[in-house]
């Protein structure tokens, strides 16, 4: 997942992290937490299911290089892919966080490094089922290594699956879901997403052209037949492709 937001709220949390670097010569120690508490401070953490959330979950244990892990931007994990910067995952959270329910089931289309996963299965409680779908074996692999640093009982157990093969095709085999969040850009949303959404759940989608404006929707299911659509904010993102045309990006 890649994404670029330039407001004045993200360039502000920008300078902030600047100090909080050079103010504690960048030890990791307690950076996590603190990484929250600053945006919680600009106004992108609000809730505190989030906070609690973002906070029981390092970053540190899904990014290939520890010294980036708590900077607020987005970092290379391979294979054309990212992880995406901390702000765009708390405005995820807080934008889904009504449609999480103790016992749920979530699907998270391009779990890349696997750490939504993981904040997922949080804001649940620490129950219910998530699963990930990449379309990139090595992916796959790399969010389960992931996870298995502080997860390794919910992979053992299955509430927290990761699985290889066609994310805009979805997961049929764990459907209905509550939840569904797509990490990479589709030209129209994919009708197969929207048939696994369950009555009341949400998807979460960025769409538009690849290279062009997209923006990322919020779509809830109303009844079996009805959706309704929100668009709130504008993105950038790699685009929900094949295998071999995500690999263009390496």
């Amino acid at each position: 997942m890649h994404n670029n937001l330039l407001s004045k709220s993200f360039l502000r949390t920008a300078r902030n992290f600047r100090k909080m670097y050079s103010a504690t010569s960048g030890e990791a120690v307690g950076k996590n937490e603190a990484l929250v508490d600053i945006l919680a401070s600009e106004g992108i953490v609000k809730s505190s299911l989030v906070e609690q959330a973002l906070k029981q979950v390092d970053r540190g244990d899904f990014v290939p290089y520890i010294e980036d892990a708590y900077i607020d931007s987005p970092q290379p994990i391979g294979h054309g892919a990212t992880i995406s910067a901390p702000h765009m995952h708390a405005y995820a959270l807080e934008w889904l966080k009504d449609s999480f329910t103790e016992g749920g089931r979530v699907l998270d289309v391009g779990s890349g490094s696997g750490i939504l996963c993981a904040l997922f299965f949080k804001m649940m409680n620490s129950t219910g089922t998530v699963v990930g779908i990449e379309h990139i074996e090595e992916l796959t692999e790399l969010g389960r290594g992931n996870l298995a640093k502080s997860f390794q009982n919910e992979l053992d157990e299955g509430s927290i699956t990761l699985v290889t093969g066609d994310g805009r095709k979805g997961y049929e085999e764990q459907s209905p879901y509550d939840v569904i969040h797509v990490g990479a850009a589709a030209p129209s949303v994919p009708q197969a997403l929207k048939d696994q959404l369950s009555v009341g759940g949400v998807l979460m989608i960025p769409v538009g052209p690849e290279h062009g404006s997209q923006s990322i929707k919020l779509i809830r299911k109303i009844s079996e037949d009805d959706l309704e659509e929100e668009d709130v904010l504008g993105v950038r993102y790699i685009p929900l492709c094949d295998k071999d045309h995500q690999l263009k990006y390496s």
